[in-house]
């Protein structure tokens, strides 16, 4: 079994007013607070109430992507770098994630219930070993020597995850230095 590249995972959680754990209700108070803040930068009169409204009619407060996103950091903190729902098939949370981007799909400064954001998780690169079926073998370790056994992890893909980006690694030939006949 040959390793077939590198792979960095995407997941796209989405928080809204039905969030049942608590961290999620926590990340949601959080950033419709900071929402509320921020957007009297842009909407002093308060004749805008949506998020959306306030976008297509100002177009600067499409920066409050960027700053609602610092009240998420403290939580996402909290995750201990590994993404959230994503587990393999041991039940046990394993992609470590390495950065993130924030967006607010909507809000109403009138009503929480509509405030809804996404956070997007990126992974750390890691070895795609083989697909089995709708699961992925992957290893997010590198071995310690040519002996050394190779750490894996089995997992189902799932709604919201994606490969986002590839490193294919081609074998018996150096796509680096082929020269063009």
């Amino acid at each position: 079994m040959a390793n077939k590249g590198k792979i960095r995972l995407v997941y796209r959680k989405i928080i809204d007013a039905a969030a049942e754990n608590i961290w999620e209700k926590y990340v949601f108070d959080a950033t419709y607070a900071e929402f509320l803040m921020q957007s009297q930068l842009y909407n002093a009169e308060t004749q805008y109430h949506t998020f959306s409204e306030l976008r297509n009619n100002v177009p600067k407060a499409e920066k409050l992507h960027f700053l609602v996103s610092a009240s998420v950091t403290p939580y996402l903190q909290q995750l201990n770098g590994k993404m959230p729902d994503v587990l393999n098939n041991l039940g046990k949370l394993f992609v470590p994630f390495g950065s993130y981007k924030f967006e607010i799909v909507e809000s109403d400064i009138r009503d929480k219930s509509k405030h809804r954001i996404a956070i997007e998780l990126f992974s750390k690169p890691m070895t795609w070993i083989d697909t089995i079926g709708n699961q992925l073998l992957v290893s997010v370790q590198q071995p310690d020597g040519d002996n050394a056994e190779t750490l894996t992890e089995l997992f189902a893909m799932q709604p919201y995850l994606s490969i986002h980006s590839i490193k294919l690694q081609h074998q018996g030939v150096n796509t680096d230095n082929v020269l063009a006949g």
